[in-house]
């Protein structure tokens, strides 16, 4: 499925004459209003959208529709329409310069195109992340054209619908047991005289051969933890180190 477009050149995407407010400059007495994302020429009755640009692609919000935005290519000027499950913020991605519906905040703007969802089997939107299951899972959907593309979480982590990405399995107690997702549970007590205590109250645990994860138990609920790029763990002190001060068999 092609992006739809409306026009492909500066006459195509004529707009209605009228007062535009930009930021926080008026441009309905300037024969020129620029800004740092967009130019607006008027005459004839019309206000005209240019490509500040004359080279590369650059992708521009449109004043009034959400679903649709402005794309220059080499000077040369589009109106671009956004896929289902899709809107334009300019702070996304997710497919020619679009962004999920549920990351943008349209304010004002209006659709243009019915937002009704074409859904297939996994897929509630054409575009979009839902989960594969009703239960506790580390894998989601990723969806594309309709297409539902498997995901998964990080180690230690599951997928929530409540945030489009995953989350500790301790955030998610109607649905998950950490211990089953972590593999491991968390001890009821912690000697006062233990390193693990030294951690309190979020004592930690070395996960045995393994150098670049350790557990750390939150309200009684274990969490995966890895370390950053670079670091290992150290089972002698539970914390992360450069691999030169790490046990020897943490060093390669």
């Amino acid at each position: 499925m092609s992006v739809a477009k409306t026009g492909s050149s500066l006459a195509a995407a004529r707009l209605p004459r009228r007062s535009l407010l930009i930021g926080t400059k008026s441009c309905s007495r300037m024969l020129t209003c620029e800004t740092r994302s967009q130019i607006w020429l008027f005459g004839n009755g019309a206000a005209v959208p240019q490509c500040p640009e004359p080279y590369g692609e650059q992708a521009y919000l449109h004043p009034d529709h959400c679903d649709q935005f402005f794309l220059c290519t080499n000077g040369t000027l589009t109106l671009e329409t956004c896929e289902n499950g899709l809107l334009f913020d300019g702070k996304g991605a997710v497919h020619n310069h679009c962004n999920y519906n549920w990351a943008v905040n349209c304010g004002n703007r209006k659709f243009v195109t019915d937002q009704t969802p074409i859904s297939t089997p996994g897929c509630e939107y054409l575009f979009g992340i839902y989960p594969d299951s009703h239960s506790c899972s580390t894998t989601y959907n990723k969806c594309a054209y309709g297409e539902p593309h498997p995901e998964h979480c990080e180690a230690g982590l599951v997928y929530d619908h409540r945030i489009h990405g995953c989350q500790w399995p301790d955030k998610m107690l109607e649905t998950c047991n950490p211990d089953a997702v972590v593999g491991f549970k968390c001890p009821d007590s912690v000697p006062s005289n233990s390193i693990n205590h030294r951690f309190w109250p979020y004592p930690r645990y070395a996960l045995p051969g393994d150098c670049h994860r350790l557990i750390t138990c939150v309200d009684g609920h274990p969490r995966l933890i890895t370390c950053g790029e670079g670091k290992v763990f150290n089972e002698e002190s539970l914390t992360c180190e450069d691999p030169e001060d790490a046990p020897y068999a943490c060093r390669h």
